[in-house]
């Protein structure tokens, strides 16, 4: 190996073969392949993320639409019928706090609970929750149990 046949490793230059900037005759010297004038000619150009080249870009084209309310509260909801599946499988007995539901999991810890009166109830049980629909409500206490709201 000596200098005049050094080369550098396969892959590891990109640009090898366009010398840029080296004279009218190269055929690439003048505006070094930039163009005339403009954005892209100068130097510490840098084209932002979804430039189009001046035409609108998608992101401004596309409409907008919807809204987010930041004060929306999400509640976890929980069936009556949910709660007489778990009576019929001896999971709860009479009560069933919020804590015993995170224990079951059907809610996380630090989540708000909604009781919700799809389905029939048929032993009375003490339910404790954040809030309970007007239905859930009078079937739970039809049956003989409790509503207790946090």
């Amino acid at each position: 190996m000596s200098l005049n046949n050094l080369k550098p490793a396969e892959g590891s230059n990109k640009t090898s073969g366009k010398r840029l900037g080296r004279g009218q005759g190269s055929g690439k010297g003048g505006t070094s392949t930039k163009g005339h004038k403009g954005a892209q000619s100068r130097s510490g150009y840098s084209r932002k993320i979804g430039f189009e080249g001046g035409q609108m870009p998608l992101q401004r084209r596309i409409p907008k639409f919807g809204f987010k309310n930041i004060n929306r509260v999400e509640y976890n909801t929980i069936n009556v019928d949910d709660i007489q599946y778990l009576v019929d499988n001896k999971k709860i007995k009479k009560d069933l706090t919020l804590d015993k539901m995170i224990e079951l999991r059907m809610a996380k810890k630090g989540d708000l609970v909604k009781i919700l009166g799809r389905g029939k109830l048929d032993v009375p049980v003490n339910i404790t929750a954040h809030k309970f629909s007007a239905s859930a409500e009078k079937i739970i206490e039809k049956a003989g149990g409790k509503v207790n709201k946090i």
